[in-house]
């Protein structure tokens, strides 16, 4: 996907390139696409069919203590923010990884089931007549952050993590998560707002409009 007049992959690899901790970059790639990043500094291998197998399969190209896991859908990151990831994992011994993160601040709702895939594509048009989805109840917003990445994580921790329960390990929807199960130690390193993620069309716009600033 371009961005900016780059392919959305390299606004992180050049993040991380600049940021001084960092000592090799290892990228999953969709299984057909390996070619496009090959060669020079980068290392590539073939993702998988789940988040956990991809970040699994990158694994075994790292031989150092600590890893920096990072979404590809995330080009605003800084080289700062990766350093600020990786100094809090540092500072205290005791902990397993460190996430990027953020405060919610939107009042959260839980519904009564997932909404259908019909109602996420409905028009700013149409007055929502094809369904309902009821409210429940309101979670309590106090104490709770959105996770981002990178995600620092001393490697041997990780590792563990990915070999435990199968099914945990395949619905996880980051490596915290994996970390957390195992009984590990995860610490938040608060994010500035910019580091976003591209989901949308509308992510993808407001990511080019930040980056060309």
């Amino acid at each position: 996907m371009p961005l900016a007049g780059r392919p959305l992959v390299e606004w992180s690899i050049a993040a991380m390139r600049a940021a001084r901790s960092v000592r090799s970059i290892v990228v999953a790639c969709p299984p057909g696409h390996v070619h496009e990043l090959a060669g020079g500094d980068v290392g590539v291998v073939e993702g998988g069919a789940t988040r956990a197998r991809s970040v699994a399969n990158a694994l075994e190209a790292v031989g150092t203590e600590l890893v920096a896991v990072h979404d590809a859908a995330r080009p605003l990151v800084t080289p700062e923010l990766v350093e600020g990831v990786v100094a809090t994992l540092l500072a205290d011994p005791e902990a397993d990884g460190v996430i990027a993160a953020t405060p919610v601040t939107d009042t959260i709702k839980r519904a009564a089931a997932p909404a259908p895939p019909a109602i996420l594509k409905l028009s700013p048009h149409d007055r929502g007549e094809k369904a309902s989805i009821s409210v429940v109840g309101t979670v309590d917003r106090d104490g709770l952050w959105a996770a981002q990445t990178p995600q620092v994580f001393r490697v041997e921790a990780l590792r563990r993590a990915l070999d435990a329960d199968p099914g945990a390990v395949e619905a996880a929807t980051d490596e915290a998560m994996l970390i957390e199960a195992a009984g590990g130690r995860v610490l938040i390193h608060p994010a500035p707002a910019e580091n976003l993620k591209v989901t949308t069309p509308l992510d993808l716009r407001l990511a080019e409009l930040l980056l060309q600033r």
